[in-house]
């Protein structure tokens, strides 16, 4: 018991510290979620092989040829319906993802990330 009231004390003050920075607690959370789900393969920077882009950057580079930025978080234009239907259904070398790995909810703080 004393752990779970910890748990929420905890969340709160988590909760009270984005409210007091003024920041979108949706936003907050897309961007924790796209930092473990989604940046491994589609974020910015080098891959772990000193490959100049990460996979799923690199798969974007060379489908879109320069006509939009690779790097997700370099996109406003990705809504939660374009978005889910990526993630539900894989594209390529990406997988799907489960509602039980990334809830629709999940989806929609990445997208509100991707605007912000």
């Amino acid at each position: 018991m004393k752990l779970l009231l910890a748990t929420l004390a905890l969340v709160g003050a988590v909760s009270l510290s984005v409210a007091a920075q003024g920041e979108d607690p949706q936003v907050v959370h897309g961007r924790q979620v796209f930092e473990r789900q989604c940046a491994p393969c589609h974020g910015r920077g080098p891959g772990d092989d000193r490959s100049e882009m990460l996979p799923g950057t690199a798969a974007l580079a060379h489908k879109y040829e320069g006509r939009l930025p690779a790097a997700l978080e370099d996109r406003t234009d990705l809504s939660a319906p374009v978005l889910t239907l990526f993630v539900r259904r894989g594209s390529g070398a990406m997988p799907f993802f489960r509602k039980a790995e990334l809830s629709d909810a999940d989806i929609e703080a990445i997208a509100a990330y991707l605007a912000d």
